[in-house]
């Protein structure tokens, strides 16, 4: 990230108004961007959904929490958090 001269970039009297509340100390003005949330952009949240409820299916189908932890490579726990969530 390049730091950027206030007085370079800001109208005066925008310049004075920011002086009054933080004079000679850095300030970070962050992006209008909006945050895209956690996985949409990699797909690992719609990879987790769908992983997630094939394990409840399989678990429906009579395959035990310990089986389903084995073929997942997941924790036992895992698992059973995975199937008794709402």
């Amino acid at each position: 990230m390049k730091y950027l001269n206030a007085a370079e970039v800001l109208p005066n009297n925008l310049l004075v108004e920011v002086q009054k509340h933080i004079s000679g100390k850095i300030l970070y003005i962050p992006s209008e961007n909006k945050k895209t949330p956690w996985g949409e952009k990699s797909g690992s949240k719609q990879y987790y959904a769908i992983r997630n409820k094939q394990i409840r299916q399989k678990y429906q189908k009579g395959f035990s929490i310990h089986e389903i932890s084995q073929e997942y490579g997941l924790a036992y726990e895992t698992v059973r958090k995975i199937i008794y969530k709402k």
